[in-house]
């Protein structure tokens, strides 16, 4: 009996030792997952008649706020923002209103994901608090989605507005006044929904608000817009599309940049056709020659003018109703002089023209001066086209597969707008094998007009290839690079070749641009046939999750 006590003794002992041996954590229980609550308010949520200044909520929890400058949504928009504190955490948030309210008016204060509880930031989503400073609150509501005019997906933060139409009404207002209600997709939502309204007669504006002063600036925002006032109340669901605008023509006080040229910087739309502005340089009454040439990737204009000796010029400006004078210094500055790059330098692509750029203008360029031969030294025949404005010399040749060229211009074949000449130059490009490109076509359903741009972009949206059409339905992209695609049709109802944005004082909408839904993978030695149907909406593909690495 004794030696069984003395067993069972040890061996509880034993357990002891080992239990306190045992390394352990401890646990804070199951991660908090739920809301703050909100317990109450003074005055409470929807009161009528409110005559204060001050509101004060309170949370069944300490509770902070996040990002409250961009979450928070007050419609009416208030001239004076509202003083909200604490700005540390505390159970309780006050409201203190620092404008006169608005008679017989229902408003909300929209707070979206900016409260939070202090432990976890678990977010009260969407809390609303809402008063009216009538005998009602006003019901009523307005549905709809919002999408970029151009690009594939629209901005975080749009917001959305409607004005009143009233008999003090005008198309400026968006300019000048905050709108009578607002709302915000904030950064995840690409629809929105207007509540607590009135019935009324309404002009119904999207804009994307860098400014955030509910007010429309076109040298920054953008803009969409219902192109006919709208009533409510409505169960239509609307689609705005905001776009950018393109800015009156206007010009800035020129800058020498050499001896021999001037910058002129411009805001506005203009390319090499008619629509380029007219530009006159003179000294005193004489009229300089010059030559007009795009800066590259910047909004400003080169004027190519022949060095001279003076103080200082004058410019005027041109362009539809608008017209600018300049008075300038000019000093002596070292001068810009003939230099020759091509832009391909080893591989030229069967849908590329072999370009050559220049520096300075060209006025002359001699193609008996110029010669193209292949592997074997056979000469090739080619054309030109030189593109002043851009100041680019193209050369067309029937390029064949795994060949490899070289493109001679003897000394004088090329002068430029100050009658200098190149010296020999010698480029060599080469061609890669049929089997190294892909194939792609395009066959296009339900097309309500044409004609119609078709463009194969990258992810970034920068175009890689074009091509135009003016009744086809079936679009060959053949020898293309290899590559991930993205489809985009434009229709041009202007006929102009180019996607064209809309204006809001003209109540013109931008041209329409369609996207196809997934991306195309076109590869080497492969003929790809895609069918587009433009009747359907566009529905992004869902983002692909990347994997962890452990």
């Amino acid at each position: 009996m004794l030696k069984n006590n003395l067993k069972y003794a040890f061996l509880l002992l034993l357990l002891i030792v080992v239990g306190c041996a045992k390394r352990g954590s401890i646990t804070g229980g199951l991660k908090d997952t739920i809301a703050p609550v909100l317990k109450m308010s003074f005055p409470e949520n929807f009161s009528t008649n409110f005559k204060g200044n001050e509101i004060k909520l309170i949370f069944d929890e300490n509770v902070k706020l996040k990002n409250l400058s961009k979450q928070l949504i007050i419609s009416p928009p208030m001239k004076n923002e509202p003083l909200i504190l604490p700005t540390t955490a505390s159970k309780t948030i006050s409201i203190k209103i620092k404008d006169t309210l608005q008679p017989n008016t229902t408003y909300s204060f929209n707070f979206g994901q900016s409260i939070a509880d202090n432990n976890e930031g678990n977010p009260y989503s969407q809390f609303k608090y809402v008063f009216s400073t009538g005998a009602f609150i006003d019901s009523l509501s307005l549905g709809g989605s919002i999408k970029s005019a151009f690009d594939r997906e629209v901005e975080s933060f749009v917001s959305v507005m409607l004005y009143e139409v009233n008999d003090s009404f005008k198309d400026s207002i968006v300019y000048k006044d905050v709108p009578r209600y607002v709302t915000n997709t904030l950064d995840s939502l690409k629809t929105f929904r207007l509540e607590n309204l009135k019935a009324g007669k309404y002009l119904l504006v999207a804009m994307k608000d860098y400014n955030s002063n509910n007010k429309y600036n076109p040298k920054t925002d953008k803009i969409g817009f219902s192109k006919d006032f709208i009533t409510i109340p409505n169960d239509t669901v609307y689609e705005l599309e905001v776009f950018k605008e393109t800015l009156p023509f206007k010009t800035f006080k020129p800058i020498q940049a050499s001896g021999n040229r001037l910058l002129l910087g411009y805001e506005g739309k203009i390319n090499s056709g008619i629509s380029k502005p007219k530009i006159i340089l003179k000294n005193n009454t004489e009229i300089l020659s010059t030559v007009i040439t795009k800066f590259p990737k910047k909004d400003s204009l080169q004027i190519w003018y022949k060095p001279i000796k003076v103080d200082s010029l004058t410019l005027a400006a041109a362009k539809e109703n608008y017209q600018a004078n300049f008075n300038f210094k000019i000093k002596d500055q070292k001068k810009d002089t003939l230099s020759i790059i091509a832009l391909q330098t080893n591989t030229l692509k069967f849908r590329e023209r072999f370009t050559l750029e220049s520096n300075t203008p060209l006025i002359r360029f001699e193609n008996s001066k110029m010669k193209l031969i292949n592997n074997s030294k056979t000469t090739v025949p080619f054309t030109t086209e030189y593109d002043e404005f851009n100041q680019k010399l193209y050369i067309d040749f029937k390029k064949e597969p795994s060949e490899n060229y070289t493109f001679e211009i003897l000394p004088g074949a090329l002068t430029d707008f100050f009658e200098k000449t190149n010296d020999t130059l010698n480029y060599k490009i080469a061609t890669k094998t049929t089997s190294d490109y892909g194939n792609l076509t395009v066959t296009l359903q339900n097309v309500k007009q044409f004609p119609l741009i078709i463009e194969l972009t990258n992810l970034k949206g920068d175009v890689l290839n074009s091509e135009y059409t003016e009744n086809n339905t079936t679009i060959d992209f053949n020898l293309i690079e290899p590559a991930l695609y993205t489809l985009r049709i434009v229709y041009d109802t202007n006929k102009n070749k180019e996607w064209d944005t809309g204006n809001y004082l003209e109540k013109r909408q931008a041209e329409e641009v369609l996207y196809f839904s997934k991306e195309i993978d076109v590869r080497a030695n492969w003929d790809v046939n895609q069918i587009f149907d433009l009747s359907l909406p566009y529905i992004p593909e869902p983002k692909k999750k990347t994997e962890k690495k452990n």
